[in-house]
């Protein structure tokens, strides 16, 4: 069944006026009226609509019911990620999305090759938004992950506020202290924050930073992982580990 992500709130036997996006892909998909649709918009559960008129640039769907289905791990990650060149940080975002992440928090750093700033850094946050409800879409979803504004790596740990009980900061390092296998074996009671650097790792100045805001140093064994393989790889180790599958 086709499942769209659409701007709230939404309920049972509203009409709604699909959006401009949802509109295109009714059509590309060659849906009709009555076919059933999936639609959510993102407060939690999704709901089954039937399509009822569909014109060239406009489409209503009737919202029949309401199901509490959830597909969220049971802990939170929030993926904090030095931007990653090219379509890399794209491609990382929609892999980290299907693996449960609940936030994104995109950084720059002192080795990094991407600079955003301003409008540039404003347009990028919007599409890899889009990426996320997108991704949403595709893997069963009901709630889409935020995407914060870029900051500076420094500025972001600054305003960091001092860590929860529960919570646990982890930032990956070929000099880590930790191995994976040391990692608790049931999931944490607070959010989780995973800290990545960019393709050519952080400085030593930032590591000591990251240190200093309460981060641990995590390693994932001798290979050295590339920026957007590793946080891919840690999210599907940690669903394997506390039940995220």
């Amino acid at each position: 069944m086709p499942r769209f992500h659409v701007d709230g709130p939404l309920s049972p036997g509203q009409t709604f006026s699909l959006p401009d996006a949802v509109v295109r892909h009714v059509h590309v998909l060659r849906l009709q009226t009555g076919d059933v649709i999936t639609l959510f918009d993102g407060a939690g559960g999704e709901y089954r609509a039937e399509l009822v008129d569909i014109a060239k640039r406009a489409a209503l769907a009737r919202i029949d019911e309401h199901s509490d289905r959830e597909a969220e791990p049971p802990y939170r990650v929030i993926l904090a990620q030095g931007i990653a060149g090219g379509d890399k940080m794209d491609w990382l975002i929609e892999k980290a999305v299907e693996l449960g992440v609940a936030g994104i928090a995109p950084l720059t750093a002192e080795r990094g090759v991407v600079r955003l700033a301003g409008e540039r850094a404003l347009r990028r946050q919007a599409h890899w938004q889009a990426l996320t409800r997108a991704a949403c879409e595709q893997c069963g979803r009901n709630r889409v992950p935020e995407v914060a504004p870029p900051r500076d790596l420094d500025a972001w740990l600054a305003n960091l506020p001092a860590a929860a009980e529960g919570e646990l900061r982890l930032l990956l390092s070929p000099r880590a202290d930790v191995s994976f296998a040391a990692l608790p074996v049931e999931a944490p009671r607070g959010t989780v924050t995973l800290l990545i650097g960019p393709e050519a790792g952080f400085s030593p100045a930032e590591e000591q930073a990251s240190i200093d805001a309460g981060f641990v140093t995590l390693g994932l064994g001798p290979r050295v992982l590339r920026t957007e393989t590793a946080g891919i790889a840690v999210l599907a180790a940690l669903a394997a580990r506390w039940g995220g599958w």
